[in-house]
Parts: structure tokens; sequence; C-alpha cells
């Protein structure tokens, strides 16, 4: 049996590769079978790219340019030395998942085989040269009618997915709906024995709205992911949103589950709408990320978080994902991010503000953000407008 080369990569290729997956107008999948490279490596590359850009504009590039290249050798080999000395601590990872450990392996690194590299981070090599197919159009299929009764009945588990779907004339088994549902991330909400270890690094901050009277806008906001399902593949959303008014205030679209678009929604929700008193989430990675929370602890903002497996500390959002879902994905087979993003900016620009709420006596978010009267028009009864005149008169 021959010798098996590793096959690399140049330069300019993976930078137009990370430039399509940070463009968003295809998802992993697609970009990995268009390319021919695994979708972790994809996902890999647009990270580099995005911290590759934090650095050039920091001015990093410019101080190096002016070292002399005695310097620079010198330091790129103190750089190397340490790299490989600090391998040897690779056994304080093992609490964290195999998925992560997966992805800090580097084919391409000059000192350290990727056996070796394996080695210490506890890996079998086998799983860093397997290259998994993207999910089918059946299982896409599923996964859609898997994400709409989940809507409806979020404390479905395997099981009872599995009867779901057979009732509805798939030839299902429990095995494959409980690897499509946790490809999605769902998880039945009941009380269950602990199955998830907290990142050791991630703070995990109380859960501050129990028995709070939140009556105005800016007091709480919240934020929260959701699967968006496409017709090849499917994309992540994020969006933060008003607590009292139920106004979307930023929203933003990945087709990788970092933690970037998170903190780019975070910031442009700050900059277009001032500073909540508190912000509330679930307990996700992307949110407990020191990247996340140090944008608000700068701020003075009190971080809040939903206990484990506690959907209803964060119900609105959650509310939102369903009307969402019903009202313009379900009713719409997007093609690309592009399509997608255009869809939602018109769903979410008619939720916000043409789109009555019954919780708001029927203002839509924008009219309760600002505090403006309720319209008298159809869509209110007499009673509702009289109950929202004494509810104003009160206050």
């Amino acid at each position: 049996m021959g010798k098996v080369t590793r096959k690399r990569y140049s330069g300019e290729f993976k930078s137009r590769v990370a430039l399509e997956a940070i463009r968003g107008e295809q998802t992993l999948a697609e970009l990995a079978s268009k390319h021919g490279v695994h979708q972790t490596m994809i996902a890999q590359w647009k990270r580099q790219a995005i911290e590759g850009m934090a650095s050039l504009f920091s001015g990093n590039a410019a101080s190096e340019a002016t070292a002399s290249p005695a310097d620079v050798e010198k330091l790129h080999a103190k750089i190397g030395q340490l790299l490989v000395e600090r391998g040897f601590f690779a056994r304080c990872l093992c609490s964290v998942g195999r998925d992560q450990r997966r992805q800090m392996i580097d084919l391409k690194r000059p000192r350290l085989s990727v056996v070796r590299q394996c080695t210490l981070l506890q890996l079998n090599r086998s799983g860093v040269y397997y290259r998994p197919m993207p999910e089918s159009e059946a299982n896409l299929e599923l996964m859609r009618l898997i994400d709409a009764q989940f809507l409806e009945t979020p404390y479905y588990g395997s099981r009872q997915m599995t009867r779901h779907l057979r009732r509805l004339g798939h030839d299902v088994g429990r095995k494959r709906a409980r690897r499509l549902m946790a490809r999605m991330g769902l998880r039945a909400i009941y009380q269950k024995p602990r199955t998830t270890v907290p990142h050791p690094a991630h703070r995990k901050y109380p859960y501050l709205l129990r028995d709070l009277v939140i009556d105005r806008p800016n007091q709480v906001w919240c934020s929260d992911i959701t699967y968006i399902p496409m017709r090849k593949g499917f994309l992540y959303l994020v969006a933060v949103m008003d607590w009292h008014t139920r106004k979307v205030l930023s929203w933003r679209l990945s087709n990788t589950m970092d933690a970037e678009f998170c903190v780019d929604a975070l910031r442009d929700a700050l900059v277009r709408y001032g500073t909540p008193q508190i912000f509330n989430t679930d307990q996700g990675s992307q949110f407990t990320t020191p990247r996340f929370t140090e944008v608000l602890e700068r701020r003075q903002v009190c971080i809040s978080m939903d206990g484990r497996g506690r959907w209803l500390d964060n119900v609105f959002i959650e509310r939102l994902w369903r009307s969402l879902k019903y009202e313009c994905v379900y009713l719409h087979a997007f093609e690309t991010g592009s399509e997608l993003r255009a869809g939602l900016a018109g769903w979410i620009a008619h939720y916000n503000e043409q789109r009555p709420h019954s919780a708001l006596a029927g203002r839509t978010p924008d009219e309760a953000y600002h505090d403006v009267p309720t319209p008298s028009g159809p869509g209110l009864t007499p009673d509702q407008m009289a109950n929202s005149s004494a509810v104003r008169m009160a206050a």
C-alpha cells in the first residue's frame, strides 16, 4: 500500500472559500460540496479570516514589517518552541468535547505531526481524516417536519418524535430521529440527568427575571439562536428583542454556530437603541463566551441566564421563533442566504411596524417601544380600547 499524502490548499483557495463563508450566501454543506472541503475546515478558515482581519487593522502587521528578518526568524523559532512545549499540557483538555478537540488539529503543522497531535488531544487519527457526507434531501425534509412539530410540542423527545413521523408516513427509527434532533440542537423540556458539561472557562450567570415586574422599554433585552431550514442545508439566526415591547432590535444570519454573529447583533442593538438594564440569554456557549459577556460588562449591563432546560425563562423570544417560521420560513423555500435575508428583513419590518400584538393592546412593537397611543381602527374591540385607555390613565 502506497503512502497517503495529505491534500494541501493554497492561501488563495482558503481565502476564497473563507470569503464565501463570511458572505453567508450558502450553507456549509453547499460550500463543502462545491469545493470538496470538509465543513469543519471551512468553519475554521472563516474564523481565522475574521481574526486575521482584526489583527490586520490593529497595526500588528505594520510593526512586524519594521523588524529585521533575523529578529523575525528568532521570534518565530521561539514561538514554535513554546507551542511544542505547550502541547505537553494537552491533558488539561480532557473536559473539552471531542468535536472541539478535533478542530484544534492542524494538518500543516511542520514540527508536530498529526499522529502526535492526536495523541496529545486523546483523539483517534481516523476521526481526523474522516469526511462526513452532507445530509440527504430525505433527512432535510425530516428535519423540517421535526422543527415544525417541536414548535408545537417542545416536550416531544426522540420516541414521541419518531411516532409522529411514522404517523405522517415516514419509515423512521428512533436512532435516526434522535440524531437529527441532536444535529438541530433540539432537546425535550423535562427534568433529566445532567448530560451537558459546562465549558470550564465560561462563567454562568444567575437568572434575574423571576418575580421581576417588567413595565418599560430597555428594561430587559433577551437573545436566542434558532435553526432556519433551507432547501439545501440550514442556517442559524440570532435576534435581540426588547422583552416589554416584543420589538426585534437586531438580528444576524450565519452558516456556523460561532459567537461572532451573536456579538455583531448585540453591538448593533446597543448602537441603535442604547443600553438595557438587564440582558437575558440561555447558557449556550455563544452567549457565555467572554467575547459576548465583556461587551455587556463594559456597559455595566446586568447579565441574566436561563436555567438548564428552562425554555420558559425566555418564552417571549421562543414565541417569536414560532411566528417567524410559520408566517415566513415555512411559506417560502429559500434557496440562498441573500433570499433568506431579504425575506426575514421584510417579515421583521412587518412584525415591528404593522403587525398588531395582542399582549400590547393591539399596538405594534414599534408603537409600544416609542409609547405611541393605541390606534382606533380594525383589530380592536371596544372593550380592548377601554381597557387600554384605563391602563394609560392609571400609569
